[in-house]
């Protein structure tokens, strides 16, 4: 209690003391006298950190233990084994860091991009005995708990890669060098397997004094296990039903191994599947629902939904934003993070949720300094989402106290994201309106174009509201005292007396919830939850939950040129397309991209709809199209229309 006191302390001292410069004069600090009744809403408040896809230094972890301490979290969760790197020290099977903690290259860009590049770079690193107990010992002194994550059964490939004899198929393997999910796991047929994992969860239990173990649990495909002499056998003799009741026998192994150490296990919410072990604590990340069901079993339930929580997805436009792994959390987002479904669970079950957690997963977070970029100032929102009581929350009292956040983590040194000056993707300017940004950086200032340039320090200042004539590209960016700058936000401002007669910038949406997966015609079945107007076809922009749902966008798209278009259509996890009622192009079950061939438009109005279904993880709905003389680019806003003034 003392130390997050001090920590509360420290927000009100004057920013600069957080400056890593050598400080030039004393500076002199009057706080009035004051009481400051303060606890925390939930007892787990945690961070994760993969380093398994990308291997970060001891200093850097230490960097990231200090900045858990500063925002009164308690739990570092690192995640040390997977398929592209096994980084923790075991002297039984040296083979784990000789072998498994090296790849021989690495994937260069997106998943998404065919065929694939590598960088034909050795790559890997591991933390020894001594650098694990060391970091250990710097997160006790900040009243932070370590808890490691040995994944099990899936995500292995670099323990195989070491010890082939543990899989079902005996090899060989070398440690996966790019991304996504291996169908090679731990067999759960052969003894030696389990015999294997006790060695090493012994020697992790010996360096980690947590009273959890997480042992992942996701993501374990299942053919290996079906064609598996071995794990045929284990099923029959443990009279179990399938392939995910031996994922539950695998688990609760493991977790009765744990248990008689004086240990609990934390596993994802695939734990949850084929029945779930006795004590166990369930990592909710699918959404929801798995944190619901294990509630309501009575098991302790960590929140940690992708829609909000997982710091790997982008913060801002994707176009203006270094590479990440897809989906869409910005700061906003985060902050309205509510760790407890009360509507969802019975009052006495509200004790089983206790807590919540970030997760910074690293397949294309190569550097630290990118790596404080996605978690900071994300990391901010959570902590107080988890903090204070949901009473309290307030997203505008909230983001004016980020000012002196920001201007603290800029002393510190800290590569955070810079926001963006607050003007909308789509502006709709009426008569004499002028077009108004906001700043929500007392200490930088805002630069802005009109000719599609990307603002430098050479571009207008904005001071004052600007006059615009015609539908314009605006771009804006913050630069900072330091010379850092944000991104740069891109705006289409639209002059409203320009749209048609009758018709006014935008499109129709319906949001419907449920799992449209089976097909489309599921949302004719069922009554839409609410409806609005939007000014592009983007499932992030909208209100309701953000997994197992429908939306269907229509109006008019506005071609002023007659002539061959072709659209592309980017879906995570489907869409269809149709325009003038005729199927354009359909995405189905997470093929992520559709092109169609030459479509001839005629000039003028024709009716569209986009018809766009999500079941769990990122929300990604994209519309490109190419037109005479034009470049395959993204849709613009002023190419849609819909009935209304």
């Amino acid at each position: 209690g003392l130390f997050y006191g001090i920590q509360t302390i420290l927000q009100l001292f004057p920013e600069q003391i957080w400056s890593q410069e050598p400080k030039k004069q004393e500076l002199a600090v009057k706080l009035p006298c004051l009481k400051i009744v303060d606890f925390p809403q939930y007892r787990y408040r945690g961070m994760h950190l993969d380093v398994g896809r990308h291997f970060f230094p001891v200093s850097s972890i230490k960097r990231y233990i200090d900045y858990i301490a500063m925002h009164k979290m308690n739990v570092f969760h690192w995640h040390l084994t997977e398929d592209q790197g096994w980084r923790i020290e075991i002297k039984k099977y040296p083979g784990l860091t000789s072998v498994g903690a090296w790849r021989k290259e690495t994937l260069i860009g997106s998943m998404r991009n065919r065929p694939y590049k590598f960088d034909h770079k050795r790559y890997g690193g591991y933390y020894t005995r001594d650098q694990i107990k060391e970091i250990v010992k710097y997160a006790q002194d900040r009243f932070i708990t370590v808890i490691p994550e040995i994944e099990l059964p899936g995500h292995s490939v670099a323990a195989l890669a070491a010890y082939p004899g543990l899989s079902c198929t005996g090899g060989p393997f070398e440690v996966r060098t790019r991304w996504g999910i291996s169908k090679d796991i731990y067999c759960a047929g052969k003894e030696k397997t389990f015999e294997f994992l006790q060695n090493v969860l012994t020697e992790v239990m010996d360096l980690f004094p947590s009273e959890y173990i997480h042992i992942g649990g996701d993501e374990a495909p299942k053919e290996r296990w079906e064609k598996c002499p071995d794990c045929q056998k284990r099923i029959k003799q443990e009279g179990l039903k399938d392939e995910h009741e031996l994922q539950s026998y695998f688990i609760r192994r493991i977790e009765k191994f744990l248990n008689a150490h004086g240990r609990k296990i934390i596993g994802w919410d695939e734990i949850l599947e084929g029945g779930l072990a006795p004590n166990a604590t369930v990592m909710s990340w699918r959404g929801i629902s798995g944190g619901i069901a294990a509630a309501r079993s009575g098991h302790d339930v960590i929140m940690t939904p992708t829609s909000h929580c997982y710091f790997d997805y982008y913060q801002g436009d994707p176009s203006a934003e270094p590479l990440a792994i897809g989906g869409f959390t910005d700061l906003k987002k985060v902050y309205s993070f509510k760790p407890c479904p009360t509507d969802s669970l019975s009052e006495d079950q509200w004790k089983y949720i206790i807590g919540g957690q970030g997760n910074v997963w690293t397949e294309y977070i190569k550097t630290w300094d990118y790596a404080e970029y996605m978690f900071l100032p994300r990391m901010c929102a959570l902590s107080e989402v988890l903090w204070s009581p949901e009473s309290k929350h307030s997203w505008q009292d909230f983001s004016g106290r980020m000012d002196k956040q920001y201007k603290r983590l800029m002393y510190a040194g800290a590569s955070f994201r810079i926001p963006c000056p607050e003007i909308s993707r789509v502006v709709v300017l009426k008569n004499e309106e002028k077009l108004k940004i906001e700043n929500p950086l007392s200490f930088g200032i805002i630069r802005f174009t009109t000719d599609g340039s990307d603002p430098d320090e050479k571009s207008p200042v904005y001071k004052e509201p600007v006059e615009l004539k015609t539908n314009t590209i605006v771009k804006t960016r913050i630069f900072l005292p330091d010379g850092r700058k944000s991104s740069v936000r891109t705006s289409q401002i639209l002059m409203a007396q320009t749209a048609p007669q009758g018709k006014k910038y935008g499109m129709h949406y319906e949001y419907f919830r449920g799992d449209f997966s089976s097909g489309f015609d599921g949302f004719s079945k069922k009554e839409p939850e609410f409806a609005g107007c939007v000014y592009l076809p983007d499932p992030n922009n909208l209100p309701g939950e953000k997994d197992l749902f429908g939306v269907r966008f229509s109006g008019y798209l506005n071609i002023k040129k007659r002539g061959t278009y072709r659209f592309r259509l980017f879906a995570d996890d489907g869409a269809k397309f149709t325009i003038d009622n005729k199927i354009i192009t359909e995405n189905k079950n997470y093929t992520e991209r559709a092109e169609t061939e030459d479509i001839y438009l005629k000039k003028g109005l024709h009716p569209f709809e986009i018809k766009y279904y999500e079941r769990y993880g990122a929300q990604i709905l994209k519309l490109w199209f190419k037109g005479p003389g034009m470049k395959m680019q993204a849709v613009l806003p002023e190419m849609f229309l819909c009935d209304g003034q």
